[in-house]
């Protein structure tokens, strides 16, 4: 097991739902091992000149280090914002176990590839 093979991918979005539905795809074609989702989230930001509030989504999508570039080439194309909010957070311990589940579920032939 290695776990800087491992990684979280943290993403928002507008609503659950887009979300929930992106995490599905993803585990489906097995680019991540599963996505955390929740929700509501309040994020306080500026954009233009404005300082704005929303209610969103967010998910914590755990994957391997090497699928990230594809994970991010599928939230380009199909994430509704202008610049959605991606994260690549390092994993640098954990259960052994829970790593490498992450690991196995994510080899093999990814269709979404």
């Amino acid at each position: 097991m290695h776990v800087d093979e491992v990684c979280e991918v943290v993403v928002t979005a507008p609503d659950r739902g887009w979300l929930s539905d992106f995490a599905l795809r993803l585990v489906d074609d097995r680019l991540c091992a599963c996505g955390q989702i929740v929700a509501p989230v309040r994020s306080v930001y500026r954009w233009g000149s404005r300082v704005e509030e929303a209610s969103e989504a967010r998910v914590a999508l755990h994957t391997r280090a090497d699928l990230v570039p594809t994970i991010l080439d599928r939230v380009s194309q199909e994430h509704p914002y202008e610049v959605p909010c991606v994260l690549v957070l390092p994993v640098t311990g954990g259960n052994p176990a829970y790593v490498q589940w992450v690991l196995d579920e994510t080899a093999g032939d990814q269709p979404g590839l």
